[in-house]
């Protein structure tokens, strides 16, 4: 078991990581008519293959109403689309667009790089054990949420 200094470390290291990794692709935002915010609602367009302006508020921890001037951002930037759902006609999904699948890839291919470039010195041992170290830990995150 970690003491609580290890805790604080490790709470701080990822924070500060992930912090690092997000802005370093957004930097391709400045070369698009998007903010950061909406960025995060694509994410979730892209995610979700189709999903609900109220799922997205709510994913999003934003107002409906928030989240619908949003999607009407994105959707003039054809970066999305609303379309009727097929099994359920009253509901409005929300679908990526090429041009915003585009977007996401520039994006992550940024992170791919950057992630690269600052694990390269790790000692072999270490870049073994590093991703599946992460994906133990974001599965437990995961089965501590479904809960």
């Amino acid at each position: 078991m970690y003491g609580e200094s290890d805790i604080i470390s490790i709470e701080k290291s990822l924070r500060y990581i992930a912090g690092r990794v997000r802005a370093n692709g957004r930097e391709i935002l400045k070369d698009h008519d998007i903010s950061p915010l909406q960025f995060v609602a694509l994410q979730w367009v892209g995610d979700k293959e189709g999903i609900t302006i109220g799922k997205l508020a709510s994913h999003m921890y934003l107002a409906h109403s928030t989240t619908t001037d949003i999607v009407d951002k994105l959707e003039r930037a054809n970066f999305v689309k609303r379309v009727r759902s097929d099994t359920d006609k009253r509901q409005v999904l929300v679908i990526m667009e090429s041009r915003g699948k585009s977007l996401i890839q520039k994006v992550i291919d940024k992170r791919v790089a950057y992630i690269a470039e600052i694990t390269a010195n790790l000692e072999e041992s270490d870049r073994v054990i590093l991703p599946r170290v992460l994906e133990e830990v974001l599965r437990e995150s995961e089965r501590l949420i479904n809960d």
